[in-house]
């Protein structure tokens, strides 16, 4: 009879975990996509700085030559 009582006392404990755990992994799949969201922005953000520091050094080096 306690052979039968053990997977059926795991499976009443286990399941609720299991279901709560998958739950917050869910959330964290969300998160993971905003935050890989905001660092496209960021890198988007910073090539359109490097263009424009580019475009002022050279503005900078033709300065001096003339």
């Amino acid at each position: 009879m306690e052979l039968v009582l053990v997977p059926i006392a795991v499976a009443l404990i286990g399941g609720p975990v299991m279901w709560f755990l998958s739950r917050f992994d869910k959330r964290n799949t969300e998160q993971h996509g905003q935050s890989i969201a905001l660092l496209t922005e960021v890198r988007d953000d910073m090539k359109t700085v490097r263009r424009r520091l580019d475009k002022h050094i050279d503005w900078h080096a033709h300065q001096s030559e003339e």
